[in-house]
């Protein structure tokens, strides 16, 4: 699913804003909304905060609660700029209802609103639904306005026509129906994935999470990984064009947008699953922490603790997946596995690792530095390759996820 900003602008059809809002969250899309102060004459932030569970911001200067994160995202470490982190967290931008002013002040790139503010940072698609008198709709200047943004690359959501706000009056000018505009950003969205971004045309198969080995019915053999670093991976190699399957294990997280999510609990369970998406693959990106013991003999029931002083519970090796996967490798296909260390000799073992497992890179993880551990939102890694060592400082998950993505693509 997606992460949808909609501009909210100051005219009447501002009431189908919200029904839109509905229907995106309803269709599993985070949404956040940024409106006009001239908007909030017709719909109040209160109903779209209660909706998409989310502040609403009207200034740039306007602190986020939510530092720019969308529901289900992590909160970041860090205040960033609204206009800004919004914008870039996005998947979609939508301003509707754009009104003659709207579109006037973004065909001149003004930016003396939050709208026109996150308008200008925009990098994902942005869509503009024109609501409108039919004699401003049919206006020159509104006409060569909506020419000059539909040039700058934005997707024009054309009016309809019929009964407008004035009293008698009827014409071209209507916003589009809810229906339409979240049917228009979907499309929007799917296109970009298709042929947009330097990933177009690959598949990656990325695996996340921590695999759980069953002890009895109720207790396990597990680790501490939350699946944020492969759900990272996920979203930007998908943002940027790539079809991408997911192998989850064990991750209470929201499915990384446009992406398709295997759920798997066990390391067997993540095997077969891994290997029956890996020779379609073209990039595989290990970042799931498989158990290396399992229990040899779990028990049907739950083990009680009556009469019992202690127990033993003997372990057996679980199967080696990336060696296994990395040992059916075609030609062409590219390997990435993770090394979560801690502390000395940790690069030792990331390069023994890639050389034992047939890989062409490693993320190494220290995960005894402060901050950067299991579950946190940031991270710090160095991307091991026979060629280099290359360091990435700390930062967001998602900008990790983009340069260890960027060093595959030098690989290829």
């Amino acid at each position: 699913m997606a992460r949808l900003l909609l501009g909210v602008t100051g005219g009447i059809a501002a009431f189908k804003a919200v029904q839109l809002v509905r229907l995106a969250t309803a269709a599993g899309h985070a949404a956040r909304v940024i409106q006009t102060p001239t908007s909030q004459r017709f719909v109040a932030p209160e109903t779209f905060r209660a909706i998409t569970g989310a502040p609403v911001l009207t200034d740039e200067f306007e602190p986020d609660p939510l530092r720019g994160a969308f529901p289900g995202d992590p909160l970041p470490t860090h205040a960033a700029i609204s206009h800004l982190a919004l914008v870039e967290n996005a998947d979609a931008f939508l301003i509707a209802p754009a009104t003659a002013n709207a579109i006037a002040a973004l065909a001149t790139g003004r930016a003396d609103s939050l709208i026109g503010s996150a308008y200008l940072a925009a990098e994902c698609p942005v869509l503009l639904a024109p609501a409108m008198n039919h004699r401003m709709w049919h206006h020159a200047a509104t006409r060569r306005n909506v020419a000059q943004v539909v040039a700058d690359g934005v997707t024009l959501i054309a009016p309809g026509s019929g009964r407008l706000a004035s009293k008698g009056e009827s014409g071209d000018g209507r916003l589009a129906e809810p229906d339409e505009l979240l049917a228009a950003v979907e499309s929007a969205l799917s296109g970009a994935r298709a042929s947009g971004g330097d990933l177009a045309g690959l598949h990656v198969l990325v695996s996340a999470g921590g695999t759980r080995e069953p002890i009895d019915a109720v207790r396990f053999v597990g680790n501490r990984s939350s699946g944020r670093m492969g759900y990272a991976v996920a979203a930007r190699a998908a943002a940027r064009g790539a079809e991408v399957t997911v192998v989850a294990a064990n991750v209470a997280l929201p499915d990384p947008p446009g992406c398709t999510v295997v759920r798997v609990s066990t390391g067997e369970e993540l095997r077969r699953a891994c290997g029956a998406a890996f020779d379609a693959a073209d990039v595989l990106v290990m970042a799931a922490a498989v158990s290396d013991f399992r229990p040899v003999a779990p028990a049907g029931g739950k083990i009680k603790k009556e009469g019992r002083a202690g127990m033993t519970i003997e372990l057996e090796a679980t199967a080696d997946v990336l060696a296994e996967l990395s040992a059916a490798r075609r030609p062409g296909q590219t390997l990435v596995g993770f090394a979560a260390e801690h502390g000395d000799g940790a690069l030792e073992h990331a390069r023994g690792k890639l050389t034992r497992k047939g890989l062409d890179a490693v993320v190494l993880n220290d995960v005894s530095q402060p901050g950067i551990a299991f579950d946190a939102t940031e991270n710090a890694v160095t991307i091991v390759t026979a060629g280099e060592d290359r360091q990435v400082a700390r930062a967001p998950k998602d900008q990790v996820a983009d340069a260890i993505l960027d060093r595959v693509l030098e690989l290829r």
